[in-house]
This record gives structure tokens, C-alpha cells and sequence, in this order.
């Protein structure tokens, strides 16, 4: 808004008010996570592939300074409340891993030194699976880390080679893929394996049908925009768990994703959910 980023004083003051009015519910806040479609108009980025450059922990790790700066205004906001999680976007490696955790560890000590007489809780941090590389790298990760959020958006896009803002393209760009429901499948059953809590951030969650099979994989947490929440609960209310599974047995063994959609929709019509198809989409 002011032409430069924010001081850590006004940072601090926005988390504050943030963790506040959700206490003691616990909130997750993601470390700064510019770049692709996410443009600050005062921190120019200009790239022939944005979504395949300069983006997300890319940004922060090269530079400490702002990284530092706001990990240390969140973990002040967090004191006295402790609800805090702080998420770190757009890891492909566990070198991004370590040291985004060496500057956590630096801006707590940091303020441990500053404010010896105060208690200041270490936030729980955990990782965006956005990058395909990541979903491979969760048994290093997992004891690292204490949980997974899915950018299913960025992950479909990068899984299919679909720059969804592309005209040419955008039509390819369908997370009911079946190599993309395959992978997500994946990262549920490795989370599980782990023991890492597991959440997915995108808009297949707050289509019915997709939060369906998500629910069927064992994604329990979904971020969906507020239009979308009174549907899918309506939607979920109304099934049992064991049919939900039997529809994604069946969806991940097609081979195109209109196979899969044909079979979520008969689905929903078999259930007496159909009348969702014919109100206006959540966009």
C-alpha cells in the first residue's frame, strides 16, 4: 500500500489483531509468497516464466533481512496467545527447509535475548506442496517439519505443464486429471504414514465433488472461499464415508479426467445431490 513493505512493527500489529480474533483457534500465516501471479507493485520481478522463477521462499531466502524481519513480527504477535503456525510456501528442496528453520531458530533467539523476561512459544511450521518434487520428499521432511497444506492450484498446474492463465492452454488445466487426484492420493497416504497433519489450500476443495474424493483420501482440513462452505457441508452431511471411497476407487482408475467427472456427477445425481449442478458456480 505505502510503496515499501511494511515495518516490523506494522507487521506485528496486523498478526497481532489477526491471532486475536480467531484465539484460541489456531492460525496458519505463510511467510512472504510474491512472485508468479502474486505481484507486489514496490518489489519489481520481471521474468519470461514467473511461475517457474523467482517466487515464494525463493524471494525470502534470498533476502534474509525481510525473512527475518517478518518471522520475528510474527512470533511477537504470537506471544501471550500462541496460536500461531507459520507456513513456508513454494519448497522444492530440504535446503530451503533448513534454512528457512535456521532463520526461524535465529529470529526466536533473537528475541529470547531481547525480551529475557517474557515466555515466547516456537510456532509449529509446516510446508506448501506445490512443487512436485515435494511430494517425494516427505519422509525427509516429516522430521522437520510438523505439517503439509496442498496448494492443489500450483501443484495441478506444474503436475500438467498448465499456465492456467494462458488462454491457449487453461482448458488442460483440470485437477480431477486423474494423474493429479493419483498424486494427491499419494501425499495423503505419505502424511498419514508420518504422522503429519495434512490440510489442502485450492479450489478443488470447495468444489462438492472434489472435496468428496478428498474427504474419501483423508483430507480433513480444506480452504475453500466462504461461498463454497455451506455447500460442501451440505454435500458431505448427506454421504457415508464408505460410498465416497468406493467413488474414488473408481475415479482413480480412469484414464482421462472426463471419465472421472462423468463418474462424480452420476454420483451426485444417485445421491439426490443433483440440484447443485443447475445453481450458479462459485466461480
Amino acid at each position: 500500500q505505502k510503496g515499501q513493505f511494511p515495518s516490523q512493527v506494522d507487521q506485528e500489529n496486523w498478526y497481532r489483531q489477526v491471532l486475536e480474533s480467531y484465539h484460541p483457534a489456531p492460525v496458519v500465516m505463510r511467510t512472504l509468497d510474491i512472485g508468479g501471479d502474486k505481484v507486489l507493485d514496490y518489489f519489481d520481478i520481471t521474468e519470461d516464466n514467473p511461475f517457474l522463477g523467482w517466487r515464494g521462499i525463493r524471494v525470502t531466502l534470498d533476502h534474509p533481512e525481510l525473512f527475518l524481519d517478518q518471522l520475528k513480527a510474527m512470533i511477537k504477535a504470537n506471544m501471550g496467545l500462541g496460536n500461531l503456525k507459520i507456513m513456508l510456501p513454494m519448497i522444492s528442496g530440504t535446503e530451503e527447509v533448513d534454512e528457512s528453520l535456521a532463520l526461524l531458530s535465529q529470529a526466536y533467539f533473537e528475541l529470547e535475548e531481547q525480551h529475557p523476561d517474557k515466555v515466547i512459544e516456537r510456532p509449529e511450521v509446516g510446508v506448501m506442496l506445490e512443487v512436485p518434487s515435494s511430494v517425494f520428499m516427505l519422509p525427509e521432511w516429516s522430521k522437520k517439519v510438523d505439517f503439509c497444506s496442498v496448494g492443489s492450484n500450483d501443484l495441478t498446474q506444474y503436475l500438467l505443464a498448465v499456465d492456467r492463465s494462458n488462454a491457449r492452454v487453461a482448458d488442460l488445466f483440470n485437477p480431477y486429471h486423474p494423474g493429479v487426484l493419483r498424486v494427491l492420493q499419494k501425499v495423503a497416504q505419505e502424511c498419514h504414514h508420518y504422522d503429519l497433519s495434512l490440510s489442502l489450500c485450492g479450489e478443488l476443495g470447495g468444489d462438492p465433488e472434489g472435496a468428496i474424493l478428498l474427504i474419501a483420501m483423508g483430507y480433513r482440513q480444506l480452504s475453500m472461499n466462504h461461498f463454497s462452505i455451506s455447500k460442501v457441508k451440505w454435500v458431505l452431511r448427506r454421504l457415508k464415508m464408505s460410498d465416497m471411497e468406493v467413488l474414488l476407487a473408481e475415479c482413480l482408475a480412469q484414464s482421462t479426467a472426463k471419465q472421472v467427472l462423468r463418474l462424480t456427477r452420476n454420483f451426485m445425481i444417485e445421491h439426490k445431490l443433483g440440484k447443485l449442478f443447475y445453481t450458479p458456480s462459485h466461480g
